[in-house]
């Protein structure tokens, strides 16, 4: 179990949480599942605040392609240097890493329906709804994965030299420097 508290997803994850790296992964996923809300209650056809929707904004066209590279680059490659065959992990890691793909091409669509929603202050029509749905479907599905099978896993078999090593890569993909003295379990 993570030593740490969870945000409640709504807001970007603190960048202090990159000394933990797995912890910042996974409230990262906290961050998504709130904003696969957001989506539904849009595909819903259910009214969504200004800054509801630009929270979902960011998170689709800034948050989400940093935590893929996160994954994609680096916890996934850690991961198949350290888990058992017993693991299976390569199986588990395809899978999701074709969803990534599919996640970052409806990502940008997603994105630009935002847009256009925060532009002409309206809420989605009902095929733009379902476009919503499913992205926010797909990305729960994923989460599921990533909750139930990568984290427990990455917990398990990574050493603190890797993880280290994911948290400052993370840190520098967002463009903070990180003190190699404050990176944790």
């Amino acid at each position: 179990m993570s030593p740490y508290r969870p945000m409640d997803g709504h807001a970007p994850t603190d960048p202090a949480l990159l000394a933990r790296p797995l912890d910042f992964i996974q409230q990262d996923h906290y961050r998504e599942r709130e904003i696969c809300g957001v989506l539904d209650r849009a595909a819903a056809l259910l009214p969504c605040s200004k800054p509801e929707l630009e929270d979902a904004l960011a998170f689709v066209a800034c948050e989400l392609p940093l935590h893929l590279s996160d994954e994609e680059e680096d916890l996934f490659p850690l991961m198949r240097r350290r888990c058992t065959r017993e693991d299976d992990i390569d199986r588990v890691i395809a899978r999701l890493r074709e969803d990534h793909g599919h996640a970052a091409t409806d990502a940008a669509r997603i994105a630009a329906l935002l847009r256009l929603l925060l532009a002409v202050g309206r809420m989605a029509l009902p095929g733009e709804g379902v476009e919503l749905a499913r992205f926010a479907r797909h990305a729960r599905r994923h989460l599921i994965v990533e909750n139930a099978i990568i984290l427990p896993l990455a917990r398990a078999r990574l050493t603190l030299s890797d993880l280290r090593s994911l948290a400052l890569r993370m840190a520098a993909r967002r463009g903070i420097m990180l003190d190699m003295d404050t990176v944790t379990c």
